[in-house]
């Protein structure tokens, strides 16, 4: 699916708000509120759902709340494509030069995003990534525990200095983000890759709650044998980062 960056006299935003979703139809409407309840009156934001080939009633929940709230945008995907090609859909299409994601099942909070977006406005041009950091998580034992191995694995192979990569909640430049190579699974890889840009990352721990309602939609077992290739893939890609020349031109 091809989404184009809207032209500049649509384009009032400063931050994009991007969740992807795929059959969170009972998340939706809870879950926008407490966008709007942390933004409101802080910044001119857009929120961009992108509906990743939902089965259920998610894009009816979207059309009816996007007839009362003229910022709330939604993306679809014709089939389910995954949640790094969600996000991506929505950054593509973002208005703003700040982009804040978040997961679409209310385990991330959205009283987090003005920290996250403060932290990128405040740390100036060499901060190309806020992350969220986890505490208090309200996963499971076995969950936590296959989470803590990965991020113990990818650390210690990228050095990417970062506890926690898995966190939805994050905000980045939106020309960072579209200046990396692309992959599925680019989004669980973004301190890495933020870095292999030259970029610095900042840190904001967050505090997770449980999903309100329904099932995960992205599990660890869809992607543990990807996962493995993407690590050896993103490792390849930072051994083989060459210094950006500086380029001028001649008048």
């Amino acid at each position: 699916m091809s989404v184009d960056l809207p032209s500049s006299a649509t384009a009032a935003a400063a931050v994009s708000i991007v969740v992807p979703v795929r059959n969170e139809a009972e998340n939706v409407a809870p879950l926008i509120a407490e966008i709007a309840a942390a933004l409101d009156g802080r910044w001119d934001y857009e929120i961009i759902y992108v509906n990743d080939g939902s089965t259920d009633a998610t894009a009816d929940r979207l059309a009816a709340i996007m007839k009362q709230r003229g910022n709330l945008r939604q993306i679809r995907h014709a089939t389910s494509s995954g949640q790094s090609a969600a996000v991506r859909s929505g950054v593509r299409a973002a208005r703003g030069a700040i982009v804040a994601t978040l997961d679409g099942d209310g385990q991330n909070n959205p009283a987090f995003l003005p920290d996250l977006i403060a932290a990128i406005e405040n740390g100036g041009a060499r901060v190309g990534l806020a992350a969220g950091q986890r505490v208090g998580r309200k996963d499971s034992g076995f969950k936590k525990l296959q989470s803590r191995i990965a991020n113990g694995v990818r650390n210690a192979i990228l050095r990417d200095g970062t506890r926690d990569t898995g966190c939805g909640l994050k905000a980045f430049r939106r020309e960072v983000f579209l200046m990396m190579p692309y992959f599925d699974g680019l989004h669980r890889f973004l301190p890495a890759l933020v870095r292999r840009e030259g970029f610095a990352i900042a840190y904001v721990d967050v505090i997770d709650r449980p999903r309100r309602s329904g099932v995960s939609n992205y599990g660890f077992f869809d992607r543990l044998g990807i996962g493995i290739m993407d690590l050896a893939g993103v490792w390849w890609l930072i051994r083989r980062k060459k210094p950006t020349p500086v380029a001028t031109e001649v008048q």
